[in-house]
């Protein structure tokens, strides 16, 4: 009887001697949120029930996990997006401008604020892939411009939704199968980008740019367009979070966001993503994002103060680097 080539493609992976730098570089991320997650439940017992892990969840939703969808896609790129953070603001503060003081309908504010969040995403996307100007210092800037827009859209006060927003704050605090709405998206978000990396032409051309751009650039691939466009996909997704910010508060806010592309980017390193770009997942990046959601809910049940967590914060994006660069050095 012959093998078949599934058959031999599985005697080959049997034959293959354990790898612990690859072992490690996989499942690291699983296994630091496995960690976690032992010891929030034996360190409270208010942790391990239905209603902090829904809650856990929606704050997820609600920041990290849907922008650091869009870190990664930039991130794979080599580059980097300081602007999340504002450009989530913006959309807050445009759901309340558009829906309260333009009167527009609800189901045409929305759009039109995926459209301001992508629109600002393309504007960096311009300079950093047509103009060259480095990521970190366009984004910087347009981190100030997010900003800016959304104090003077706002004149500097939150918006109230109202009665007029009634349908958008239904759906930040209503659930379907008992798990809040806005849950019920970040997993939809998740999936699709997971469609697109995986298994399109799209995903597999932004990992190879950042694995070797010169490379993709001498197979007649037009660079530049595929590196604004992730900047696009990362300012709508900004604003998507921005409008699940206002229909959580019931408020268009200019004060959202603030210092939250620090976590984003945590988010997307601890799931093993290399800022030098090329090499990165979405699952990972979920459930880096749920490590942030858990050690930031762990604190807030053990009363840590607010400056501390951020200490914390830094720490783990520390451990995090350190064993990227060690599981890289121990391949090499």
């Amino acid at each position: 009887m012959t093998n078949t080539p599934l058959d031999s493609a599985t005697d080959v992976e049997k034959g293959r001697p354990f790898n612990r730098a690859e072992f490690i570089e996989k499942y690291s991320t699983f296994g630091i949120f496995l960690i976690l997650f032992i010891v929030a439940t034996v360190w409270t017992d208010t942790f391990l029930t239905q209603r902090n892990l829904l809650n856990v969840l929606r704050q997820v939703a609600a920041g990290t996990g849907i922008m650091a969808v869009g870190m990664l896609f930039v991130i794979l790129t080599r580059g980097i997006d300081l602007s999340v953070g504002s450009v989530q603001a913006f959309g807050s503060v445009l759901c309340g401008y558009y829906i309260v003081q333009l009167d527009i309908d609800i189901w045409v504010a929305l759009p039109l604020v995926l459209l301001s969040g992508a629109a600002l995403g393309a504007l960096t996307g311009i300079f950093v892939a047509y103009l060259k100007l480095p990521s970190f210092v366009m984004s910087l800037a347009m981190m100030a411009i997010a900003r800016g827009l959304s104090l003077v859209y706002s004149q500097g006060q939150p918006i109230v939704l109202g009665k007029v927003g009634a349908a958008l704050t239904e759906f930040g605090s209503g659930r379907f199968l008992n798990v809040p709405k806005p849950v019920w998206l970040m997993i939809a978000i998740f999936i699709v980008a997971g469609i697109v990396l995986n298994y399109t032409k799209y995903g597999r051309i932004i990992k190879a740019i950042g694995s070797n751009e010169e490379a993709v650039r001498l197979s007649g691939i037009n660079v530049p367009r595929y590196v604004a466009s992730v900047y696009v996909i990362s300012g709508m997704l900004a604003a998507t979070a921005g409008i699940i910010a206002a229909s959580r508060t019931g408020i268009g806010s200019s004060q959202v966001g603030v210092g939250a592309e620090l976590n984003v980017i945590a988010a997307v390193v601890i799931g093993g993503a290399s800022l030098m770009g090329g090499r990165g997942g979405v699952i990972n990046t979920l459930i880096g994002a749920l490590i942030l959601g858990v050690m930031t809910n762990l604190m807030n049940l053990a009363g840590v103060p607010g400056y501390h967590q951020q200490v914390w914060m830094g720490i783990i994006i520390a451990v995090a680097m350190l064993l990227h660069f060690g599981v890289t050095r121990v391949k090499n």
